[in-house]
C-alpha cells in the first residue's frame, strides 16, 4: 500500500474511477446554468482534470482546458483533441485572452485557504469578458456537510478493474477545512492488486463566505441549488450549491 496522488501517478486509470457516462446529466445542468443570461461561445475550464465535463460542453462551446497535472490533461487530450489544453495552476494562470464563460468543477475543493480560493476567483474574473459568467461548483459547503462514506469503481475492457472508497470526515468549519481520504484498489490484467491512499485536506467554506469572496473580486452572485444526494450511496449533504458569478458588463 502506498500513500500518493492518484491523479499524478495513475491518471491512465481515470475513466475506471469516473467514466464519461456519469457526467451527462450534470454537464447538461451546468451548461444550462452558464447560459442562463444568454448563449456563450467560448468557455475556459479551470481544473479540467481528465476532461469529462468538456466532452459534453464542447458540443456547445469552444473549450480551453487548464489543469495543474500534465498527466490528467493528457487523458483529456485523448478524448477531447479538438479542445485547447494548457498546463497551469488555477490560482495563477494568465492567458492572453478573455472568454464568455469560466467553469470550475470540484477541483475547487482543493483550495484549502480563503486566499487560495480568492486567487481562483480572481483568475476567473480576469479571464472573463465584461458580462461573462463563471460557474463555481463545490461538492459541499460548511453549511450542509454531513460526513459520509461512498464507494464505487468500474471494470475496463483491457482486464483492469478499479474500486474506491471515499471517506469525508473531520469537518473543521472554524479552520474552513475538511479531511478527505480516497483508497483505491487497482487490479492489473495479471491479477496483481495495487492499493493506493490519497489523503489530505479540502476547503470547507460557508455559503456566506463564498458570496463575500466573490463580491470582493467584483462579481455579482446568484446562488443555484440542486436537490438530491451528492453521492450514489445517498449519504452526505441533501444537495449541492453552485455559484453563478457574473462580471459586470
Amino acid at each position: 500500500m502506498s500513500e500518493t496522488s492518484f491523479y499524478e501517478t495513475h491518471a491512465d486509470w481515470w475513466l475506471l474511477l469516473s467514466p464519461l457516462s456519469e457526467y451527462a446529466e450534470e454537464a447538461a445542468r451546468y451548461s444550462a446554468l452558464m447560459q442562463r443570461h444568454g448563449p456563450l461561445k467560448t468557455v475556459l475550464e479551470l481544473g479540467a482534470g481528465g476532461g469529462n465535463n468538456a466532452w459534453y460542453f464542447k458540443r456547445h462551446f469552444a473549450m480551453t482546458l487548464s489543469d495543474l497535472s500534465p498527466a490528467m490533461l493528457a487523458q483529456s487530450e485523448a478524448i477531447n483533441p479538438e479542445c485547447t489544453h494548457v498546463v497551469g495552476d488555477m490560482r495563477t494562470l494568465k492567458l492572453d485572452r478573455r472568454f464568455d464563460g469560466v467553469f470550475i468543477h470540484d477541483a475547487v475543493m482543493s483550495m484549502v485557504t480563503a486566499d487560495d480560493l480568492l486567487a481562483v476567483m480572481r483568475t476567473a474574473f480576469e479571464h472573463l469578458r465584461p458580462g461573462g459568467v463563471a460557474l463555481f461548483c463545490p461538492d459541499f459547503l460548511a453549511d450542509d456537510l454531513v460526513p459520509y462514506v461512498d464507494c464505487g469503481g468500474f471494470d475496463g475492457d483491457d482486464g483492469r478493474s478499479l474500486r474506491y472508497l471515499e471517506w469525508v470526515r473531520d469537518p473543521r468549519p472554524a479552520e474552513e477545512r475538511v479531511r478527505w481520504t480516497f483508497t483505491f484498489n487497482l487490479q492489473h490484467p495479471d491479477g496483481r492488486l495495487e492499493v493506493l491512499v490519497d489523503d489530505g485536506d479540502g476547503g470547507l467554506f460557508a455559503e456566506a463566505r463564498w458570496i463575500e469572496l466573490l463580491e470582493k473580486v467584483g462579481f455579482t452572485v446568484e446562488v443555484c441549488r440542486t436537490d438530491g444526494p451528492v453521492c450514489p450511496s445517498g449519504e452526505g449533504p441533501p444537495g449541492q450549491t453552485q455559484f453563478l458569478a457574473r462580471r459586470p458588463g
